[in-house]
């Protein structure tokens, strides 16, 4: 009899259990219907939501804190709509880097699917040597990276491994068509390139100016047709640009990042859910005045400057991204796609919640 049931037991096993490439190319055997799934960062949520129906992270039972640090009017919107999303155990305050591991291992995952960054740190390495050694099946994903690339993959990976290939295949063929008509506008273009600065989290820093190149948002910058300052100076995926090279270039166009809430006073840029159009454009006027050098530079001064909400590179809603740098340095090429629509048709078809919010803003030159 004990025989027959752990016969029984395996083969039940065998018939749950399935086999998938991560986005790393390593090969993983997981449960076929994951019910306890850890995320290695919170703002994975902006994915799952596109592919789980309902209550997004009804199958999370742990993640570290980062969507409520970096991005809280995303988690109060769904914290006020799912209310049992603030039960879900935190695992860290700020993402991977400070995940317990012995907590992790506390809630005894049947899977933990972890991103790709740009930097492979020490504490990632541990983690998953621990997961390792308890057996528990890890994937990992890159919605943050070599964004072009691995985009369509991950959604793929996810769409099977939460069993939800239909809406992942939907939300692919839009993401698409998208990028493509990009694509082709910008490879028949034969016109100069303008040169643009593209400068994270503007205000957040003493020193002038984070920027990225090889991947994350200034990959999609290069993909839309601009020409980034930082190629010179860059050689990675994020970068440091001094205010003096700045200036010398002067560029044509300026964009900065930000996701500072409504009405904080905080010296960075305000965008994202729930902050509306003149809060986001008073939150610019008053973070560039700071800027003592930087606020001289012709493009700001000529208004040619711009914000951008700095969440969009965490996940697929990067597409938007995409439209509004090929929008902004190409107004005439690109004057029947709109951004605002494209992401009111996102929320409309995948996202539970009411579409709220301004994405990116316009400096004035008054």
């Amino acid at each position: 009899m004990r025989l027959l049931l752990l016969i029984f037991l395996l083969c039940t096993w065998a018939v749950s259990a399935k086999t998938i490439t991560d986005i790393t190319g390593q090969r993983i055997e997981i449960p076929d219907n994951p019910q306890r799934i850890v995320l290695g960062e919170s703002r994975m949520l902006y994915t799952l939501a596109l592919l789980e129906p309902g209550y997004p992270a009804a199958r999370v039972v742990g993640w570290p804190l980062d969507l409520k640090k970096y991005d809280p009017q995303s988690w109060a919107l769904y914290t006020d709509k799912f209310p049992q999303m603030t039960h879900i155990p935190a695992l860290g305050s700020t993402g991977l880097r400070d995940i317990n591991p012995e907590k992790v291992l506390e809630l005894a995952p049947d899977l933990v699917i972890l991103p790709v960054l740009a930097k492979t740190t020490h504490e990632e390495i541990a983690l998953i040597s621990l997961l390792k050694q308890a057996h528990i099946p890890v994937i990992r994903v890159d919605l943050r990276v070599d964004l072009l690339n691995n985009t369509i993959p991950s959604l793929r990976l996810l769409g099977e491994v939460l069993n939800r290939q239909d809406r992942a295949e939907a939300f692919i063929s839009l993401y698409h068509s998208h990028m493509e008509r990009i694509h082709q506008r910008i490879a028949a273009y034969q016109g100069p390139r303008p040169s643009v600065l593209l400068q994270l989290h503007l205000g957040r820093g003493d020193e002038c100016c984070t920027t990225t190149l090889k991947g994350n948002l200034g990959q999609l910058l290069e993909f839309a047709g601009g020409d980034n300052i930082a190629a010179a100076q860059v050689k990675g995926v994020f970068g440091q640009l001094s205010e003096e090279y700045v200036l010398a270039r002067s560029p044509e166009i300026y964009i900065a990042t930000g996701m500072a809430t409504a009405g904080s006073q905080a010296q960075t840029l305000a965008l994202g859910p729930q902050v509306s159009t003149s809060q986001a454009q008073e939150s610019f006027r008053r973070v560039i005045a700071t800027q003592s050098k930087l606020q001289h530079l012709p493009a700001i001064q000529n208004g040619h400057a711009w914000g951008l909400w700095h969440n969009f590179y965490l996940s697929p809603l990067h597409v938007v991204a995409a439209e509004f740098f090929a929008k902004t340095l190409y107004p005439h090429l690109f004057a029947d796609v709109s951004p605002q629509d494209t992401l009111q048709t996102i929320y409309q078809q995948f996202l539970p919640l009411d579409f709220t919010g301004t994405f990116w803003s316009h400096l004035d030159n008054e």
